[in-house]
């Protein structure tokens, strides 16, 4: 009897109606690390999903630009045997806008820099020389194609952009002994033509300073 008094009193109530609580607790613990857990393990498979899309993604554009620099630019015009003398003098150049030749002894800043103004080619070969693309353009360019390409440029280290009154085609695109004429903006060959040649392999002085020059 005693026994029985002791199991239904109000001390071993209360110890019953404890454990009850911890047992509810330890539950509740239980079911929040399977979701903490469950929570964890779904973001580092979003993570390693994610990380492997990022990877896909440069791997295509490392070979994207891999093709670029190695592939040809269609109508590409080119030029070897260049001079490169420095002369203090103005030089007649065989093309227009000129890809090359002898050149004053100072480069034209070609630090991302949109000139709206006509600049002197001697100055821009040097830059040309030094591994940049210039972008040229006449009166008959589109004004959105202009506004485009200056954008690219003005992003572009190792590029200059100028107006070119008396060159042939409305878009011209040159480096050193290379030149393709565009049709718009938005012509693949442009972001081919920069990939592959704003310092590439044509460069006669690969890393020479495309700043400290005239800037105009």
């Amino acid at each position: 009897m005693a026994s029985a008094k002791n199991q239904n009193s109000p001390a071993s109530a209360r110890r019953a109606k404890l454990e009850e609580a911890r047992r509810k607790e330890r539950a509740r613990e239980r079911r929040s690390r399977i979701i903490t857990i469950s929570a964890a393990v779904a973001v580092v498979a979003a993570l390693v999903a994610g990380g492997g899309y990022l990877m896909s993604a440069a791997d295509e554009q490392d070979k994207a630009e891999e093709q670029a620099r190695t592939s040809p630019v269609t109508g590409e015009r080119s030029w070897d045997k260049l001079k490169q003398n420095h002369v203090e003098k103005p030089v007649d150049y065989p093309m227009n806008p000129p890809v090359g030749g002898d050149h004053n002894p100072v480069w034209m800043n070609c630090d991302a820099d949109v000139y709206t103004e006509a600049i002197p080619k001697e100055n821009a070969v040097h830059s040309l020389e030094h591994g940049a693309v210039w972008v040229t353009y006449n009166e008959k360019a589109k004004g959105a194609d202009v506004e485009a390409l200056a954008e690219r440029v003005s992003k572009t280290p190792y590029s200059l952009m100028s107006p070119v009154a008396d060159q042939k085609d409305p878009l011209v695109l040159s480096a050193w002994g290379k030149q393709v004429t565009v049709k718009s903006a938005t012509d693949a060959r442009v972001g081919q033509f920069f990939t592959k040649y704003v310092q590439g392999a044509q460069t006669p002085e690969p890393g020479a300073a495309c700043s400290g020059g005239i800037a105009k």
